[in-house]
């Protein structure tokens, strides 16, 4: 039997047996129960200059390819919104041109793409609320041209000028009315990006979700969905049964997005009675911006699900097949593995990611924009091997086996 060596953050080496991959099977026909988006991240030529500051040169063949395998197991690609490297390193050319070419990428795939819309193109620090209008508008357009859904991200400009909330309800208020499609809203917490701090207007999220309620009240056709990031359960669930009709809210809590988009599902499963049990009045999530279902779970749309592909298509399929105690079964492990991932300082988060990604063999180096790579330290990195092994998210065993204990040596471990 193979073995994996770990290494403590004492310089400690230790060893434990190397588990088997999960043997998932790629969904014969689309995902049915859930609405899932893998947050992807970007892959940039090995030899670049991934420095901080310099522009990302990007291997435009392995990261769009990284985005064909996420469609064939079922989930759709979120793309530019990696918010890590969006303000790190991914810059303004380096976007317009990730979100073109992975719509096409959607289209050829027959997949669904949702992109970030900001107003982090404009080099200004401060500017008027009129410029953060239409910073907005040029990127939701530039996004609609090239045929993505949009996501309207949190803006730092924004966060800045706002004098008040009936500040963020105007900019809103503009910005959607503008929109040619529904759109989703991006609720970012401060763990992901500190400069965010009183966004909507409160620095308490009960308040600011009250304003952010109003926002989708005053624009109901114009809003398909939330994504909320606050790693706080309890807010999206207030906010989620708080949604009007055919407002989706997508789960962007990588702590806790097991129980959230189980759902009522589990809770049902565990008491073991009533119709529901089976997955049969879980709705009708196919893979789209389409009107949701009643407000008992959240859709996904993850980070974390761009490092465990596999086993969270595997997950939903189980949703689909009535089995919501597969679903636990397959997806409950790797809550842990997403919390060692976007551990503080969260805004690193996309180093794990970028790093699972190599492991697993869709990239040909552990390289990031902006020199990321280096942002996590080597026993965060051997917590992460481990607990990917033990949740199965290792896709190829030996291969991740192999890159890991080569790195070790490289930095002067003997694996």
């Amino acid at each position: 039997m193979s073995t994996l060596r770990l290494l403590g953050a004492d310089g400690a080496v230790t060893e434990t047996s190397l588990n088997e991959g999960g043997a998932y099977t790629r969904p014969a026909s689309p995902l049915r129960s859930r609405v899932a988006y893998a947050a992807a991240h970007v892959v940039p030529k090995a030899y670049a200059d991934n420095t901080p500051g310099q522009p990302a040169d990007i291997d435009w063949d392995a990261t769009l390819a990284f985005r064909r395998n996420v469609y064939s197991w079922g989930l759709g690609v979120a793309d530019a919104m990696d918010t890590a490297q969006r303000n790190m390193g991914l810059d303004a050319g380096a976007t317009r041109e990730l979100i073109a070419r992975s719509a096409e990428v959607a289209r050829e795939e027959g997949g669904s793409v949702v992109v970030g819309v900001n107003t982090d193109h404009v080099a200004e620090t401060h500017i008027s609320l009129d410029q953060v209008i239409d910073a907005y508008k040029s990127q939701l357009h530039f996004t609609e041209e090239q045929g993505a859904g949009p996501v309207l991200m949190a803006s730092r400009h924004l966060a800045r000028v706002a004098a008040s909330a009936e500040d963020y309800r105007r900019v809103y208020r503009e910005v959607l009315s503008s929109a040619t499609v529904p759109v989703v809203l991006h609720w970012l917490g401060t763990a992901f990006d500190p400069e965010l701090a009183g966004y909507f207007g409160a620095d308490d999220w009960q308040s600011a979700a009250q304003v952010l309620l109003e926002i989708i009240g005053e624009n109901p056709d114009k809003v398909a969905g939330v994504k909320m990031s606050l790693l706080n359960a309890d807010s999206e669930i207030w906010v989620r049964e708080r949604l009007p009709e055919g407002v989706r809210m997508f789960t962007g809590d990588d702590f806790n997005y097991v129980g959230l988009i189980g759902g009522d599902a589990l809770r049902l499963a565990s008491l073991a009675q009533g119709p529901d049990a089976d997955g049969s009045q879980m709705g009708d999530g196919s893979l789209s911006l389409s009107k949701g279902p009643a407000h008992t779970y959240s859709d996904a749309l993850l980070g974390a699900f761009a490092a465990i592909t596999p086993v969270a298509s595997a997950a939903i399929q189980a949703l689909d097949a009535g089995d919501p105690a597969r679903y636990l079964e397959i997806l409950g492990p790797t809550e842990e593995l997403s919390r060692q991932v976007f551990a503080a300082p969260t805004f690193y988060y996309k180093t794990g990611v970028a790093f699972l990604s190599w492991l697993n063999g869709h990239q040909p180096a552990f390289q990031m924009v902006g020199g990321l790579h280096s942002a996590r330290s080597l026993p965060h990195l051997s917590r992460i091997v481990e607990l990917a092994n033990v949740s199965l998210a290792l896709e190829n065993p030996e291969l991740a086996r192999e890159r890991w204990h080569g790195m070790l040596r490289l930095n002067g471990v003997d694996a």
